[in-house]
């Protein structure tokens, strides 16, 4: 049998039982990687049960730096006996078994073309532990210390991270390094150390940081000048208003120590987004959070605030769907809904984010958009990059920087102009609008759905309802030239290969970009950042013959998205869709399109007769 054999570059697999604590340990052996200076990726893959259920915790080493999933399993370290043959099975053959010995496995259950090592955990728990939940914390704590050992991670790094984790509580950072070492020591003892697999020092994760999505989100919201937040808990956004929540009360107090900020938590999504609309109106910068079940019940709100150009920022952690789909489960299944959201003839803005920086920046960029505009913004990130912590570039903002609240008429203003509340006055759809209490007598208008004219006032005539909704897409085609642009990257070679992708498909799509060129497939690249699309795209499109539209759902809603509103011929865009809940993979991705080319080679050829 061959052995893996590979120093930085491979994927561990950790399957544990949820509630049992390991998410912790699971952490504490990534992040021992990651201050080795070795680029690591982990992925949570949870349960939407509280304990109990299987949770697998997936941790991709690369030091050349890709961070999205490769595809492929080198080690396991298999800790749940309910998915024994399912997580024995995903090991590539050459690889790694690691598992808790204590009940030795028969022959049958295991792989003769893959290394198992056993290490009785439990047992040596029972004997060195009295307090059952001690035996369960730290036998996962124990097999940390042992994997250091098979693959040569610095103890002293783990060590110096547990004090930071329990720093003024030294009797627990003594017990945890006690657990630490039962399980280095054993493996010493007993185990063939180091393996082929391993881990080496190097000095390729520079000055990034570690975040997730959420917290980059809720900070962003911060910086971009929310003062009214209003959300009903669902996952896997409810950690974006926590964060805001936490960063509020530590930047928004004046100098008497009063909140400068309001956050609510509604009954419903329904009350969180009429509270929202309503703080936009009244002139607050107003957001909320949720996910695809919850738009779907904000979407009547979502329309009101479309027509009557109420500015709206809203985060939208993509779950798995339909109805109230996977809750822990990622997918980028909420694009068409959100486009389009309401009833009638509505196009929003979106925003799509690819890591947990520009999480940072497109909900800041949301918020001056939403003033800009007048209208509900949305940020699309996933649960991928919402809940999962990665690598990324620090966060910057400019302290120069000033909020960009669009037109807002001052009292000045309303007593040298005529104000017409969605009169287009310098031709790019967008109408001036005024606060609450600005002037004691003018400027005062009164909110209503399509029933209105460009001064307000009711109307049901035909010439002023098409005034209204053609104005509304001169501002549509302005959002497009206001909007994060698009990024190419263009192949190293000449070609009429062209693919198209967003959000957190990215990381994946680089590397497999990589991979194909090695193969000789080269592909110009173009990652959208934004929906109005841009004029850049459809250039891009019209530039290649072919262009792959790589995403994360099963209806190739981005590229729906493009064939409606550029108006492309749809043969000319093929699907490279991935919607099994998991993260999309570098593999998958050059599979697909490597087939696809293949195929278009070796296609007869039509008889021109």
């Amino acid at each position: 049998m061959k052995q893996i054999s590979a120093i930085n570059d491979f994927v561990i697999k950790f399957a544990n039982v949820n509630g049992s604590g390991s998410a912790s340990a699971n952490e504490l052996f990534a992040k021992a990687i990651l201050r080795m200076g070795v680029p690591v990726s982990p992925r949570n893959i949870f349960p939407s049960n509280i304990q109990g259920l299987p949770t697998w915790y997936e941790v991709r080493v690369s030091e050349k730096g890709y961070l999205g999933r490769r595809g492929g399993i080198d080690m396991m370290v298999a800790m749940n006996p309910q998915t024994w043959a399912a997580d024995v099975e995903e090991i590539a053959p050459g690889g790694y078994l690691f598992y808790d010995s204590t009940r030795p496995r028969a022959a049958s259950e295991l792989r003769d073309d893959i290394t198992v090592i056993g290490m009785p955990l439990t047992e040596i728990c029972n004997a060195t532990y009295s307090d059952p939940r001690q035996r369960q914390l730290f036998k996962n704590i124990m097999y940390v210390g042992a994997l250091s050992v098979l693959l040569d991670i610095d103890a002293q790094v783990i060590e110096q991270l547990l004090g930071e984790q329990y720093k003024g509580k030294e009797k627990l950072i003594a017990s945890n390094v006690q657990a630490l070492n039962l399980g280095r020591d054993f493996a010493r003892e007993h185990l063939k150390h180091p393996l082929p697999v391993r881990v080496e020092r190097a000095h390729r994760v520079g000055q990034r940081i570690f975040i997730d999505g959420n917290t980059a989100a809720g900070l962003g919201a911060v910086y971009g000048g929310a003062t009214v937040c209003a959300w009903y808990p669902i996952t896997p956004s409810t950690s974006v208003v926590e964060a805001f929540m936490s960063y509020c009360a530590k930047f928004r107090r004046d100098a008497e120590g009063r909140h400068n900020y309001a956050i609510v938590q509604a009954e419903d999504e329904i009350a969180s987004i009429g509270m929202v609309v309503g703080a936009g109106w009244n002139g607050s910068r107003a957001f909320t959070a949720t996910s695809g079940p919850g738009i779907s019940l904000m979407t009547e709100f979502i329309g009101l605030a479309y027509f009557a150009e109420i500015p709206v920022t809203i985060v939208n952690v993509q779950r798995g769907g339909p109805s109230t789909g996977m809750p822990t489960r990622t997918q980028q299944s909420d694009i068409l809904a959100c486009a389009y959201a309401s009833h009638g003839d509505t196009k929003h803005v979106l925003l799509l984010p690819e890591d947990p920086r520009e999480c940072f920046e497109h909900t800041a960029c949301a918020l001056d958009l939403a003033d800009r505009l007048q209208t509900p913004v949305f940020v699309m990130t996933d649960l991928d990059i919402g809940m999962n912590q990665r690598l990324c570039e620090p966060l910057a903002w400019d302290d120069a920087r000033r909020y960009d609240r669009g037109k807002v008429m001052s009292a000045e203003d309303l007593e040298q102009k005529d104000f017409g509340r969605y009169k287009d006055v310098d031709g790019d759809g967008i109408p001036w609008r005024t606060l609450p209490g600005t002037h004691p007598t003018r400027g005062s208008y009164f909110t209503r759905g399509t029933t209105r004219d460009a001064y307000a006032r009711y109307s049901e005539r035909g010439p002023d309802y098409i005034y209204n909704v053609q104005r509304l897409l001169k501002k549509f085609a302005t959002a497009a030239t206001l909007v994060p642009q698009p990024v190419p990257r263009p192949a190293a070679r000449r070609t009429r290969l062209g693919v198209i992708f967003y959000g957190s498909t990215s990381p994946a799509m680089h590397e497999a970009l990589d991979e194909l060129a090695g193969q000789g497939i080269h592909l110009n690249a173009l990652r959208l950042r934004a929906f109005p699309f841009p004029a850049s795209v459809k250039e891009f499109i019209d530039a290649h013959e072919t262009v792959f539209v790589v995403e994360q759902n099963r209806d190739a809603q981005m590229r729906s998205l493009l064939i409606n509103e550029l108006e492309i011929n749809p043969a000319r865009l093929p699907r490279v869709l991935h919607y099994d809940g998991t993260p999309i993979t570098a593999r998958f991705i050059t599979q697909a399109i490597t087939d696809h080319v293949h195929e278009a080679v070796v296609a007869p050829q039509e008889n021109p007769s």
